[in-house]
């Protein structure tokens, strides 16, 4: 694939079709940045998306679509980022989230939520090193506030993202120091889709948001930012971004 823009800097976001990934890829946009965006069934989101950023700047987003879950679908987006040839910033946003209660969870579940949170990030950064390497690049990974405190009725969640802060000081050590490597934990940035009408469950949710407020997108897509760009001395390291709400956990 011919790279119509050699000098732009160049960021893959994962699971980028929608909230959080789809602002940090307007964002990267904005700042000049050929962005790939990364989805898995929402194409809706995704193409609206892509002409969105190819209508301000011609050519200047692509899309990929696979499923993190399978070897295959990482060797996918491999394949599409070594033909553009060069990866500056990964950001490793798709994620699973739901309830898996500790007396119904399965297998099933456990291997969605691990392979989602932790094993699909793990080996993509690890397949794209050596591009990331050679521009002197950075990834973010997107963990979570209860990745240090467990969610009640989340322990396989809570599992994969706590490992997905220790794959962030792992890769750090292995990748440095050509390549730094942080993470965002968000705290209560928007409601899953699963909780989106339950009154109560928000309100005790912000009842322990010192901020008093639910965060957002914007908050999440500026402190990845700020990392991946201006953070020029700062790898292993996770940065809360939840209103304060991790100081009652």
């Amino acid at each position: 694939m011919q790279n119509d823009y050699p000098n732009d800097p160049v960021i893959l976001i994962t699971g980028a079709a929608r909230r959080i990934g789809a602002v940090v890829a307007r964002l990267f946009h904005e700042q000049g940045y050929r962005v790939v965006i990364h989805f898995n069934r929402s194409a809706a989101e995704a193409n609206k998306l892509s002409q969105e950023l190819n209508n301000l700047r011609a050519e200047s987003c692509l899309l990929v679509q696979s499923d993190l879950n399978h070897m295959s679908g990482l060797d996918k987006i491999t394949n599409l980022i070594k033909s553009i040839g060069r990866l500056d910033v990964l950001v490793n946003n798709a994620s699973s989230f739901y309830p898996t209660p500790l007396a119904d969870c399965d297998e099933a579940q456990w291997d969605d939520l691990i392979n989602s949170n932790l094993k699909g990030p793990f080996f993509l950064s690890q397949k794209l090193a050596p591009l990331l390497t050679l521009a002197q690049g950075t990834i973010v990974n997107i963990s979570d506030m209860h990745a240090r405190g467990a969610l009640q009725n989340h322990p396989i969640y809570s599992i994969a993202k706590a490992g997905n802060i220790a794959m962030t000081k792992t890769l750090a050590k292995e990748l440095g120091p050509e390549v730094r490597v942080n993470s965002v934990a968000p705290g209560a940035i928007l409601w899953p889709e699963h909780e989106s009408d339950d009154i109560d469950k928000q309100s005790s949710v912000l009842s322990k948001v010192p901020m008093g407020r639910l965060g957002t997108e914007q908050d999440i897509a500026k402190t990845v930012y700020f990392l991946a760009i201006n953070a020029t001395y700062m790898t292993g390291q996770t940065i809360a971004v939840d209103g304060g709400s991790s100081n009652s956990l």
